[in-house]
């Protein structure tokens, strides 16, 4: 640009010393030369001046006889302004074509692009996960597979560490759990299973993550086995590999020795509090533990012999596939010895801070299934990483408290040195990609500045003070 610009201004400066190139009379000085006298007078050898190059001191050198004749400084400024300003506005309007030509495709194009890239970029699609629903509740009814559902969906997320920002390294849900590297931790022993039966699923329904599958299932089963209506939001974005993948010791222990405080250790770590942990505790209305995984419980009672579904193990409660608020009463109770009760779940009734809110759910089963279904979608939300950022609600529109992620300008920095940008999502930066592109830039790095257009007017700035400065003389 500054090269045509460069160019440009060649052929004004000719003009321009040919419009003050003098012919001397005595001594006075006359500017009679023109454009047209210039061709004729430099092809002559004669007395005639020529137009050339216009030395520093305001001299015109002439072609013929080596003569020198004096011009006047303040009309060359003058001529000199006139042609830069001339100059530098013809280049700016020629500029301005190509931008606007160029913003215009551009928006075309990045519109095009925003219309179809930011929904691919979804992690999950809405009618997938209704359909992937129903599939599920199918799959309920056939296998009674509910609890071995609703623990899938619980150890993706209880990995969660809130003092570790980065995704996925924080854990969570994110579906890392089918990765045989996680699920060969002891606490998810058995857990391969679910993940057969949900297998199918997946395959016909391809366009939603693990991360919302598991989710989507633990949920379902809550609701399926006469539970609360879980407010649940979907948009999970899953790990890419086994590499992502938490190490060890994230998820509780039955029987700790300080049970109370290893479960305020492990849940206080996710960011829930003491009525989250009760109140999901209660979830142990529903489900069996079997000794040859867990180590815990009897290997058949009366409760489970029969089944539905696999016969053994030893239930929380006597209606161990039906989702109400038995698991208090039971546990406060202690009356019946086929019926388990773990360090953790007496720990509910015997520490304070606990028991303010297992005495109330005991007593209390819309208190509980209230309580309960705030604390299992919060649950499922934990150390994910949602696409759209407001995430994907399939029941109805979004919670009134629901809120998209808003774009705060100070999260968003190309700076080497500044890493809240990490706070910002990557389906957040594929909606503003667009609008970056149609100007030049992009998301990734900063707006160029036009610095040989900062020139042109810097120098045609100049031009015209020593214009006036010559006029005011």
């Amino acid at each position: 640009m500054a090269t045509a610009c460069v160019m440009g201004l060649g052929t004004n400066f000719q003009r321009m010393v040919a419009v003050v190139s003098p012919k001397v009379s005595g001594s006075r000085v006359e500017s009679s030369c023109s454009a047209s006298s210039s061709s004729s007078s430099s092809s002559s050898s004669g007395g005639g001046v020529a137009c050339g190059s216009v030395g520093m001191s305001g001299f015109v050198k002439g072609g013929g006889g080596g003569s020198f004749a004096a011009v006047s400084t303040t009309s060359a400024l003058k001529v000199l302004a006139f042609e830069l300003v001339r100059g530098a506005r013809s280049q700016r309007r020629r500029m301005m074509r190509r931008r606007r030509k160029f913003v215009c495709l551009a928006s075309s194009s990045a519109a095009e692009t925003a219309s179809t890239a930011v929904v691919k970029s979804f992690a999950s699609e809405p009618e997938q996960l209704k359909g992937a629903r129903e599939e599920i509740k199918k799959l309920l009814q056939e296998k009674y597979c509910h609890p071995i559902l609703i623990r899938l969906g619980w150890h993706d997320a209880g990995t969660y560490d809130k003092n570790v920002a980065e995704w996925p390294r924080r854990g969570g849900a994110n579906g890392s759990l089918r990765f045989s590297i996680e699920l060969d931790h002891a606490a998810n022993a058995g857990l391969v299973g679910a993940l057969k039966l949900l297998e199918p699923v997946k395959e016909k329904f391809p366009d939603i993550s693990y991360a919302d599958l598991f989710q989507l299932a633990s949920a379902t089963a809550i609701e399926d086995a006469g539970g609360p209506k879980i407010p649940m939001r979907y948009g999970r974005r899953d790990t890419a590999g086994p590499e992502d993948c938490v190490n060890e010791g994230n998820l509780p222990d039955a029987g700790p020795p300080s049970p109370a405080d290893h479960l305020r250790k492990v849940f206080y770590r996710m960011g829930l509090s003491d009525q989250d942990i009760v109140a999901l505790s209660g979830a142990h209305t529903l489900g069996r533990s079997r000794p040859e995984r867990s180590g815990w419980g009897k290997a058949v009672t009366k409760y489970t012999k029969d089944g539905p579904g696999a016969p053994g193990g030893q239930s929380w409660t006597p209606e161990w596939l039906k989702f109400d608020n038995s698991y208090f009463r039971e546990i406060k109770a202690k009356r019946d010895e086929d019926l388990l009760v773990l360090p953790t779940d007496a720990a509910l009734f015997e520490d304070p801070g606990f028991k303010e809110f297992a005495e109330k759910y005991a007593e209390d089963e819309a208190a509980f299934f209230k309580d309960y279904a705030e604390s299992h979608a919060k649950l499922s939300e934990l150390g994910s990483e949602f696409s759209p950022p407001e995430g994907i609600y399939i029941d109805a529109e979004a919670p009134a408290g629901a809120k998209p992620e808003k774009f705060v300008a100070a999260k968003y920095s190309s700076s080497p040195e500044d890493n809240t940008s990490q706070g910002l999502s990557d389906s957040m930066k594929d909606k503003i990609r667009a609008e970056y592109l149609a100007v030049g830039g992009s998301p990734d790095k900063p707006l160029q500045s036009n610095y040989f257009l900062n020139i042109i007017l810097v120098v045609a700035a100049l031009a015209i003070l020593s214009y006036f400065l010559g006029y005011l003389s």
